[in-house]
C-alpha cells in the first residue's frame, strides 16, 4: 500500500492511593516547618563501578538516569523504581501546585527536600527513588525530573529488548492501515526485540504520517510536502 512504500523508501493515576497522595502533597508543602535529611551526592547504592547500561541516555538527564539504573539493579529493582517514578510524573501532571513548587527557583532547596521527603514517605516509594529526587533538589535540577523519568524509561525499555516507535498521524488510523505500519516497522526491529508503538494525532499534519523509531525520523506528512514545494516555487522565481 501507500503507507509500506513511503516507509521502505526510508528505510536503510490511575489509581486511587496516587490521587490521596496528590492532595497530601498540597497540605505537605504549606508546612514549611517540617524538615528531614537525607543523602544528597547520588542515589543510594550506586558504586564506584557502576552496572553497564543496555543504551546511553546523553545529557544531564542521562547521567542520573544511569546512576539510578545501577543503583536499582543492585538492589534488584528496577522495575520497582521505574514503576515509581512512573506513578510520580502522573503526580505532577495531576498536581500543578507540586510541580510549581519544584520547579520555583526562589524557593529554598531545603524546603523542597523536606516537602518532597514528605510526599514521596506518604506514597511509600524506596529509598532509592526518594534519594534521587533529594539528590536533584539539592543540585537545583529538579526541573530535569520530568526529563529524567523519561531517560530511566527508555534505559527500562532497552533492557528489556524494547524497541520504542512512536506514529504520528493527522487523524486515527484505521485498523487496516495501523496493521499496515506495524508491519513495515516490524523490519526495523532485529530478532529477539519487541516493537511498542505509540500512537499519536496531530491534525496540523494535514494528512501522511511522522514515524519516530530509534535513530530514524520519517516525515511523510502532508503538510512537510506542501512546504517543500512551496519553497521550490519560490527558488524557482
Amino acid at each position: 500500500g501507500t503507507v509500506t512504500t513511503a516507509i521502505l523508501i526510508f528505510r536503510e493515576s490511575n489509581n486511587q492511593s496516587i490521587k490521596m497522595a496528590g492532595w497530601r502533597s498540597v497540605a505537605l508543602l504549606r508546612n514549611s516547618g517540617w524538615a528531614r535529611t537525607l543523602t544528597t551526592s547520588v542515589p543510594a547504592g550506586a558504586a564506584a563501578q557502576p552496572v553497564k547500561v543496555p543504551i546511553q541516555v546523553f545529557g544531564l538527564e542521562g547521567r542520573y538516569a544511569h546512576a539510578m539504573f545501577s543503583a536499582a539493579s543492585k538492589k534488584k529493582s528496577l522495575e520497582k523504581v521505574e514503576e515509581e517514578l512512573k506513578d510520580f510524573q502522573k503526580l505532577m501532571d495531576k498536581s500543578p501546585k507540586l510541580t510549581n513548587f519544584m520547579f520555583n527557583p526562589t524557593i529554598r532547596k531545603q524546603q523542597k527536600q523536606a516537602a518532597l521527603a514528605g510526599v514521596l514517605k506518604e506514597m511509600k516509594y524506596s529509598d532509592l527513588t526518594k534519594n534521587l529526587f533529594d539528590a536533584m533538589a539539592e543540585n537545583n535540577r529538579l526541573t530535569k525530573a520530568p526529563s529524567v523519568i523519561k531517560a530511566y524509561g527508555t534505559i527500562m525499555s532497552a533492557y528489556r529488548g524494547e524497541v520504542s516507535c512512536t506514529v504520528t498521524s493527522a487523524k486515527t488510523l484505521d485498523n487496516k492501515s495501523f496493521k499496515e505500519v506495524e508491519t513495515v516497522l516490524q523490519q526495523f526491529v532485529e530478532k529477539g526485540q519487541k516493537l511498542n508503538i505509540e500512537l499519536k494525532i496531530d491534525p496540523s499534519l494535514i494528512g501522511g504520517l511522522i514515524v519516530d523509531i530509534g535513530d530514524k525520523y520519517i516525515d511523510m506528512s502532508t503538510a512537510t510536502k506542501i512546504k517543500k514545494i512551496v519553497q521550490n516555487l519560490q527558488e524557482g522565481l
